[in-house]
């Protein structure tokens, strides 16, 4: 059974006890896996990506140096991964938080082959591949965070 089974299991699992329950057995497991990897990628990007931006740390000043924009984009890729790790590690918010690193990560893969060294493109964008399976997972998440926002923006 492929992934993309398992996540959309709900919605295709026949009515037998034993299909359904190991289907749910399954995404069980599936799921403790996904915190596993949200877990490790949000203490990565909190300790070893987001504080050195913060801390000014040399190969961080000098790296956004070499991409041009100023300092002041270190600051803010800095809170977006920030925000990105404590959103990781909150169920209802870790879905939203996974779709907006892959944002952040597809802008590092591009400037990691246009402006830096593009052997690193390659583990961004496997960030940013287990992010799109936890955003995928967590889509029922992210839609009722949504519909929630919405209907206080209706107030």
């Amino acid at each position: 059974m492929t992934v993309t089974q398992i996540l959309a299991a709900p919605a295709t699992a026949s009515s037998t006890g034993t299909a359904t329950g190991t289907v749910r057995g399954r995404r069980r497991v599936l799921r403790r896996v996904l915190w596993g990897a949200q877990i490790l990628i949000a203490a990565f990007l909190f300790f070893a990506s987001a504080m050195p931006k913060f801390a000014g740390q040399a190969d961080a000043v000098e790296t956004f140096t070499r991409i041009g924009w100023g300092q002041w984009f270190r600051y803010v890729t800095g809170a977006v991964e920030a925000a990105g790790a404590i959103g990781l590690v909150v169920p209802r918010l870790a879905g939203f938080a996974a779709t907006a690193l892959i944002g952040l990560l597809a802008g590092a893969v591009a400037t990691h082959l246009l402006v830096l060294d593009a052997a690193w493109a390659l583990f961004p964008a496997a960030l940013a591949a287990v992010c799109a399976v936890i955003a995928w997972d967590r889509r029922a998440e992210t839609a009722a965070l949504l519909r929630s926002l919405t209907g206080l923006l209706r107030r």
